[in-house]
Order: C-alpha cells, then sequence, then structure tokens
C-alpha cells in the first residue's frame, strides 16, 4: 500500500487580499504558481464598496453573537445604520463581525443603539509629524476613560467594565503605565 501509486482529484481554493497580478511583475510572487492557482479568479470588492451588504451582514453576525449570548437583538437605530453604512470598514467583513460580537456583548435591550465601534483615543493620525506610540495611547486611554469614571476601576460603570478589562488585568497596566490619580488640592 505505501509504495503503490493512488491518483486523486484535487481542488484548491486561495484566497488572498493581494493583487497577485502586481506581485508577479514586482517578483515577490512565483510566476508558475500564479498561473496554476489563476484557474478560476473571483474577485470579492472589499466592504467599503459593497454598502448594501453592511446591514444584511451586520443582522447575520448579530443575530449569531446574540444566540450565543441568549439574547433578542431585533435590530439597529437609524444612527447605528448610517453610522455603519458611512464607515469605511478597514478590516473588512472581520471587523464588522467582531464589531457585531463586541455589539452583542453590551447592547442592553432588542435594539442597538450605539456604534460600539474602537475608541477614539487610540486613533492615530498618519499626517501627524510625531505620533503616539500604542504604550502612549494605551495611557492616556486609560487615564481618560478613569477621568470619566471618576477613577472607580471595578463594579458597575467602573473603568475595568468600560474597557472590557478584567480587573486585575487593568491594575496591572496601571501600575505598568505608571498611572496615579490625579490630585488636585483646593484651598479656600
Amino acid at each position: 500500500m505505501g509504495g503503490t501509486t493512488r491518483r486523486i482529484d484535487v481542488r484548491v481554493i486561495a484566497a488572498t487580499n493581494r493583487h497577485l497580478d502586481e506581485e508577479v511583475a514586482a517578483g515577490k510572487f512565483r510566476t508558475d504558481l500564479y498561473y496554476r492557482l489563476n484557474v478560476f479568479p473571483i474577485v470579492i470588492p472589499p466592504l467599503r464598496e459593497r454598502k448594501e451588504d453592511i446591514m444584511l451582514l451586520a443582522k447575520y453576525f448579530i443575530d449569531k453573537y446574540a444566540k450565543l449570548e441568549k439574547k433578542i437583538i431585533n435590530g439597529f437605530s437609524a444612527e447605528v445604520i448610517l453610522a455603519m453604512e458611512s464607515y469605511e470598514w478597514p478590516g473588512n467583513v472581520r471587523e464588522l463581525e467582531n464589531l457585531m460580537h463586541r455589539t452583542a456583548l453590551l447592547t442592553k435591550g432588542s435594539l442597538v443603539t450605539e456604534f460600539y465601534h474602537h475608541p477614539q483615543a487610540l486613533k492615530v493620525d498618519y499626517n501627524d509629524k510625531k505620533s503616539k506610540s500604542i504604550t502612549e495611547n494605551e495611557r492616556d486611554h486609560i487615564i481618560a476613560t478613569l477621568k470619566t469614571c471618576s477613577w472607580k476601576i471595578y463594579g458597575p460603570g467602573g473603568a475595568a467594565e468600560k474597557l472590557e478589562m478584567n480587573v486585575s488585568t487593568l491594575n496591572s497596566r496601571i501600575k505598568k503605565l505608571g498611572i496615579e490619580k490625579l490630585r488636585v488640592n483646593k484651598t479656600t
């Protein structure tokens, strides 16, 4: 058995987010492999070019994750729909799925009324001459969240809850980043 040749019929499905013809021209992808794989190409445009698919996919994913969380979520407010349709979705469908998972976890009630996207503090302006490091962004974001929670770390409405972190993880990051509660001394 181990020494006999067996004929098999195989189909290979390969996916990439790169333009392989450009990669071949630049010498970054093997030409022979390109022609072997390029039998029946299927081009799927990114989500930002398929605005009509955003809400169909969002509904599918919110149903999937609401079911896992044993919640009933019936739809999205008009504001959330507008925000989702105007967003560029650089992470494509995976980003949308992750957002719907987060949304299912955070939504209270049967209607999604908030666009639970990444915190604004973590956005980096790449046109800025000096961008902040990830550590600086994390520190600033934790401090901003602590301030909005009046420096409450745990419990309902605490920073750990808002940051979707375990309390011990948050305490460890606060210590690592050297964050101390800012005290303002009032003189009367």
